[in-house]
Parts: structure tokens; sequence; C-alpha cells
């Protein structure tokens, strides 16, 4: 095998012509130059070189080994440009979050993200977390803001999700009545009392959750609308159509809508952070610290007052 590094001290000796000048260019000794080309002579049993009191200059094979030092330097060369082009390019970093999350959740966090981390090129996607989690999973989001109902969160430890959840908040559901409503002063209202109103669905995952709830307080549920959007749901409330069922941070602050708490037994939705188990790459410092600026967040002025914080 052609060592390479003697390669190019026979590609200097040929620039130079001379072993003194090109241990000059090389930082070397005039005597480490010559033992090296010997050593390369030795090794493919041929001259390189002729030597002379004018100096040196390339046999036939020795010329044959500099076009090849050429062509080798040349590759090399491309290559730390590829690799510097490379290093060069920004971090990316892929959020997924669900829309009343992404607006009131998400925001303060990023904020100080981009502060201190400019180099970082954000994506976010707007997901509900049936969606945003997958993506997560299949590692084209690098973490995901969901939220789940009553019951167990989407990630557990030892299941084989693929994926982490870490508790952010406790988000409580609010009844939204018209202002104007007969209950409209109280400040808690237990759900039976809502028995003979028509709902407005401000997300079709609400649908069984309510329903139950229904059930529990001895009436069935009348659904006027099922939509797949919060603050529609409000509006349709504002107009009349029915009575909303509204997680805290999905509040419109409607000056001819309250929003009234549940007597228990009353319904949450917890939202968490979902990331990959699949620890490491060039992503994971960024999802960590995220991460944990969202759990800061939940713990001070990230959410509303009545969006309590959970512990991990």
């Amino acid at each position: 095998m052609i060592d390479v590094h003697r390669l190019s001290i026979l590609r200097e000796v040929a620039k130079h012509g001379s072993f003194n000048r090109a241990a000059g260019a090389l930082r070397f000794t005039p005597s480490a130059v010559s033992q090296q080309i010997a050593a390369l002579e030795r090794g493919l049993g041929i001259a390189v070189v002729e030597r002379s009191t004018r100096g040196v200059t390339l046999t036939e094979p020795g010329r044959m080994l500099v076009e090849a030092a050429e062509a080798i330097a040349a590759e090399l060369s491309d290559a730390q440009e590829r690799i510097d082009r490379l290093s060069a390019e920004r971090a990316q970093l892929t959020v997924a979050a669900f829309t009343s999350g992404g607006r009131v959740v998400l925001p303060k966090a990023l904020a100080t993200f981009v502060a201190e981390h400019p180099e970082v090129e954000l994506t976010i996607l707007e997901r509900e977390p049936e969606d945003a989690l997958p993506l997560v999973r299949a590692g084209r989001a690098d973490l995901a803001l969901g939220y789940h109902f009553d019951g167990l969160p989407p990630a557990r430890p030892g299941d084989r999700s693929g994926l982490d959840w870490t508790p952010l908040a406790r988000d409580p559901l609010r009844v939204v009545l018209p202002r104007g409503h007969r209950l409209a002063g109280r400040e808690r209202v237990a759900l039976g009392e809502l028995s003979g109103e028509r709902w407005v669905l401000g997300c079709l995952k609400t649908m069984d959750l309510l329903r139950g709830y229904a059930a529990l307080a001895g009436f069935e549920l009348r659904v006027s609308c099922s939509a797949t959007d919060y603050f529609f749901a409000q509006s349709l409330v504002s107009a009349g159509v029915g009575v909303a069922l509204v997680p805290e941070i999905a509040l419109n602050e409607a000056s001819d809508l309250v929003a009234l708490a549940l007597e228990a037994p009353s319904p949450s939705r917890f939202i968490g952070v979902a990331t990959s188990r699949r620890r490491g790459g060039a992503a994971r410092p960024y999802v960590d610290r995220l991460t944990e600026l969202l759990l800061s967040g939940a713990d001070g002025a990230g959410v509303p007052a009545a969006v309590e914080a959970v512990g991990v």
C-alpha cells in the first residue's frame, strides 16, 4: 500500500525541485524529507527521483505518483469543502403542536429558545396529538406538544410506543355560556344543571368524554354542532346555538361569554411533551432544552393561572 503522507512529500519535492526547499515548505529537516522519499522507494522497489548536485528530478514512476498525489489532494480538498458546508448548515428542529397549545403554551418557550439558539432552524407543524406523536415516532418531528383527556397518557415507561411523555400541565375544561344565560352569574356549576342544553363541540374527541360525564350526571347529550375548532365553537355559543365545553387555554376573551368551572366530577385534559426514546442525534440537546423551557413555562407564567402544572 502506498503511503499517502509520503506521496504528499514527493509532491512537494517535485514542486520545489530539491529536498532542501521542500523541507522548508513542509517545515521538516532535509534529512527527514530524504528519509521519507527513500522509504517510499523501498516500498515500491523502484526509484522515484534522480538525485544530483543540482537537485532532484522525477523518474517516470515518480511522475506517475505525483499525478496520483495531485488527484488525491484535489479529492481531499473537495471532501473538506463539502464537510465544511455540512458543518456550516444550520441545525434543525421540528416541533409539532396542537392549535391552542401552539397559541398559548409554546410561544414563551420558543421566544427564549430562539434567543439562546439562533443557529437552529425551527419548523413548527400544527398537528393534533393523534397525528403529531406518530411524526415523532417516525423521526419526522423532534418534539410534539400534545394532550390527552382523562385516563392514561399516550406514552408510558416500558410500553412499545417508542416515546417518552413529559407531563406539563392539567388544563381544566370549562362550560362556556352566553352572558345572558340563567347560570351565567355562578362561579361554578354542576353538569347536571345543563341537562336541557344543546351542546357545541369544539373538538370531536370530546364527544365521548362529554357523553360519559353527561351519563354520570343522569342525562343524554344533545349536540347542535361538532366542530374542530374551539374558537369557532365559542362563536356559535355567542350566537345562541348552544353551550360548549372548552379547555382553559382555548377560552376566547369575548365580552358576551362567560366560562364557569364544573363541580366534581369534572373533566380535564393533560398537556405534555412527547419525545423519542432514541436518545442521541444532533437535535437531542435542543429537544431537551425546549422541553425544559416548556416545563418552566408550565410552572410559571407560560399558561393561564387556572391551568395547573403537574409533576414529571
